[in-house]
């Protein structure tokens, strides 16, 4: 189980104490002269978990308002709840770059520094923390292109104040063999239960490692396929997930805020004093359920009338009155609470979308497995996955039989519905989404043109950091010219990063 005990609940109360929770920046947070010289890795590793998993700050601007609203999971009138108008606000658009630097580099950094030391810990927890580190740029460097990498979180260590900004490509050169000599650290000894992922399994953690490897390695299966087949095959030798057990997720309790809580509890659950109700579920998503007879219906939405409504992405408090599906937001279903709760999981990664990414190399032929096998066991597995969300969540085996039945695995449009399905499978996990969407361009979303928006109609293509760095960090404009981003934060939204082709 991933149980967060109470001695860790107070220890990471404490780290609170040493870590920035608010700036406008990432450039100047690398030095910190209040923060602890030694810090127990075993609190350390989980205080850095908790973080990435993230507080109510970035999941409720970058996650829910920007990436579920572009990627048509969820839809709003909210004039706040701008992501599918495709407007430019500044600190929503870096609020995840923003905490990511302040609050989950800096003591990974300093985590991983600490231990290739070798004077505390072992080499199993140095890989388990190279592994995460891996989680927490990768993510970054998806949103936002080109970021400071090599030198990031180095202030207190190198004296880095202004870390030089990293091409992506090299950032992800770099994660592949990270990935890849983490993995081939991990033997015994290791965190464990100060591991609030997998409790300390190093078997779980070879194969998330492996998993990461293959999620990385089909990132960059358009801008330089014989090096996304290679690394994809190694991930395969090296051993991925294999069912839901393997699933990479946080479990949460309704403990100090900002701390242990799911972040996008603390935006949605009004059970226990949040609850944002401006989002709705898309009628993007709700019809493609519809029109597959899609049981995650029943677990993802609250019934208007004994249905599953979706609400059309783009209206707002006025064009929703003239709307023909319903002239009020009550008459859209909204997110099923038990599924938004600040005791939820936040998933990382799961077997179904591993699954599905086997499917898609063997489509492309870089993996000598069933494309129409793998892409079953995905879309079960990925409909088995909100059982982590508690037993009224689990999804009837027979119903996914039927599903499976009713939408047999057609080579001939593979692509395509391996493409659905994942879009599927990463719901709340917004991030990953948005990211698999850009290199697939699956599903074939229809953008809004809402007035005054930022991109003239077209879906954003990135998120853009803080305009601060302009002028802060003296790296910044390289790495701007080298994107070809302007110093108008707002145009960097339809800039492609580097893996999207």
């Amino acid at each position: 189980m991933k149980n967060i005990t109470y001695k860790i609940l107070f220890v990471c109360f404490g780290l609170l104490f040493f870590s920035t929770s608010c700036d406008d920046g990432f450039s100047e947070i690398n030095t910190n002269p209040t923060q602890a010289i030694d810090i127990n890795p075993n609190f350390q590793f989980t205080w850095t978990q908790l973080r990435t998993s993230g507080g109510r700050y970035e999941n409720w601007r970058a996650n829910l308002i920007y990436s579920s609203m572009m990627m048509q999971h969820l839809s709003a009138v909210c004039g706040y709840w701008s992501g599918d108008k495709y407007s430019y606000n500044g600190g929503y658009s870096s609020s995840l770059i923003d905490r990511a630097y302040t609050e989950q580099v800096k003591d990974i950094v300093d985590l991983v520094n600490t231990l290739q030391k070798g004077e505390v810990g072992d080499q199993t927890m140095l890989g388990m923390a190279r592994i995460w580190k891996v989680v927490i740029f990768q993510r970054l460097t998806d949103t936002y292109g080109d970021i400071p990498y090599f030198e990031a979180g180095k202030g207190a260590i190198e004296g880095i104040d202004f870390p030089a900004y990293d091409s992506q490509e090299s950032i992800y050169m770099d994660m592949l063999n990270e990935l890849e000599q983490a993995v081939g650290q991990l033997g015994s000894g290791g965190f464990g239960s100060a591991d609030i992922m997998f409790g300390g399994d190093v078997d779980q953690w070879k194969k998330f490692g492996n998993s990461m490897m293959l999620r990385l390695a089909m990132r960059l299966s358009e801008v330089d396929a014989a090096t996304a087949q290679a690394w994809a095959a190694k991930a395969i030798a090296g051993g991925v997930m294999t069912s839901n057990a393997d699933d990479a997720f946080l479990d949460h309790t309704n403990g100090p805020e900002g701390i242990n809580r799911n972040g996008i509890g603390e935006v949605l659950d009004k059970s226990n004093g949040f609850g944002d109700d401006c989002p709705r579920l898309s009628n993007t998503f709700v019809d493609w359920m519809d029109a597959t007879g899609d049981p995650r219906r029943a677990i993802l939405g609250v019934p208007v009338g004994g249905e599953i409504v979706g609400m059309p992405n783009g209206l707002d408090a006025t064009t929703i009155v003239d709307n023909p599906t319903g002239g009020n937001v009550d008459n859209f279903s909204r997110i099923n609470p038990e599924i938004v709760r600040v005791e939820s999981p936040m998933m990382f990664q799961t077997h179904g979308e591993v699954e599905l990414l086997l499917a898609e190399a063997a489509m492309r032929g870089w993996h000598n497995g069933d494309a129409g096998t793998h892409y079953a066991a995905g879309v079960r597995s990925a409909m088995n996955r909100w059982a982590h969300y508690g037993e009224a969540m689990a999804i009837d085996a027979g119903a996914i039989d039927a599903y499976l039945a009713a939408n047999p695995f057609d080579a001939a449009n593979g692509m395509t519905q391996i493409g659905w399905q994942y879009w599927a499978a990463t719901f709340l996990n917004e991030y990953e989404t948005f990211s698999n969407w850009r290199r697939t361009g699956v599903p074939a979303l229809v953008p809004v043109n809402y007035p005054g928006n930022a991109t003239g109609g077209q879906i954003p293509l990135r998120l853009a950091a803080n305009p601060s760095e302009g002028t802060l960090n003296p790296s910044w404009q390289t790495a701007a010219d080298r994107q070809g981003l302007s110093s108008d934060f707002q145009s960097h939204l339809i800039v492609p990063v580097w893996w999207d082709k």
